[in-house]
Formats: C-alpha cells, sequence, structure tokens
C-alpha cells in the first residue's frame, strides 16, 4: 500500500448523467433544440439513451427541420415528425421495468413525454433547462407528475467544465 490518496476532483453522478445527457443530445439533427437524456436505475446503472429526433426509417433529409410553418402548414413544421430524447430514451430500453428509475433530461419534458415516463415507473426526473414553464404543455407536464408522485428538480450547475477530445 503507497501513500497516495484517491483523487478529489472526480465528477459527481449528476454531473456524470447530466453530462451524457448532453452528449447525446449532440447527435440531435435538429438545427434549433438538442436535446439529450439518460435513464439510471437506483444504484447509477445507465439503462438508456436518447435525443430528439425522427424514427427510425424517416429520413433525416426528407422531412421538415423548421419551425417557421407550424401555424399555417403544420405539415411542413417539425414538431408532427420529432420523437423527444425522454421518448426515445424509454423506447430504447430494451431491458425489463424502468420502474424507481431517475431521467436526466436537457429540457424539461413536454406533457406527451410526461406520460410515458409515468407509465414506465420512472420516479425522478432531473432537467437541466426549463425554458417553457409557462406553457400549457409544461404545466400539464407538472400536474401530471405531481398526481403521479413523481419527483422533478433541476440540475444544481457546479460551473464545472467537462471537455472531451474525440
Amino acid at each position: 500500500m503507497g501513500d497516495q490518496k484517491k483523487r478529489t476532483d472526480y465528477i459527481s453522478w449528476d454531473e456524470y448523467f447530466m453530462g451524457i445527457a448532453e452528449l447525446a443530445g449532440m447527435r440531435s439533427k435538429d438545427p434549433n433544440t438538442q436535446v439529450g437524456c439518460c435513464i439510471v436505475s437506483q444504484d447509477n446503472k445507465i439503462l438508456s439513451m436518447g435525443y430528439n429526433g425522427l424514427p427510425l426509417g424517416c429520413s433525416d433529409d426528407e422531412f421538415p427541420w423548421g419551425k417557421e410553418y407550424k401555424d399555417d402548414d403544420p405539415y411542413r413544421a417539425k414538431y408532427l415528425y420529432v420523437t423527444h430524447s425522454e421518448l426515445n430514451a424509454i423506447l430504447n430500453y430494451r431491458g425489463g421495468s424502468l420502474e424507481n428509475s431517475k431521467l436526466y433530461v436537457s429540457l424539461f419534458p413536454c406533457n406527451e413525454c410526461a406520460k410515458a415516463i409515468i407509465q414506465s415507473g420512472i420516479k425522478t426526473i432531473i432537467y437541466k433547462e426549463d425554458k417553457y414553464p409557462d406553457s400549457p404543455s409544461v404545466r400539464a407536464s407538472k400536474r401530471m407528475l405531481d398526481a403521479a408522485g413523481v419527483a422533478y428538480y433541476p440540475y444544481k450547475k457546479t460551473g464545472k467544465r467537462i471537455e472531451i477530445q474525440v
């Protein structure tokens, strides 16, 4: 046994999993909003990941990525086609149950993702940003999460820079 002690500047679990969610979001082809998600077991094992993108088999080059037509011609806007990161992570999971797991996500979940989160048994959401707190979607999401007993809280930013060179 040497005198050397373990390092003390390692990243926390929250920094690690939010970092992975952010990295997953970097896979998104969306030119405006890249959202990533990481689902973790109670014992801090990664169960699944996802990012916002088109369903399998739908070409990234043939479907719209813009949002400028959302009101006058929604068929030409991204919203009818893109699967959110949380739903992708839930659908990507190939194990048993997601019961009592935690979900790390870079943007607070919409009402549709909240339904999937609740139904899958996820019990905790850690989110980096809540950009649309007053939108009907997020307000409905929080109402359902509260009613279902799903805890959610903002990620506590540490200011630590995590850099990866590939």
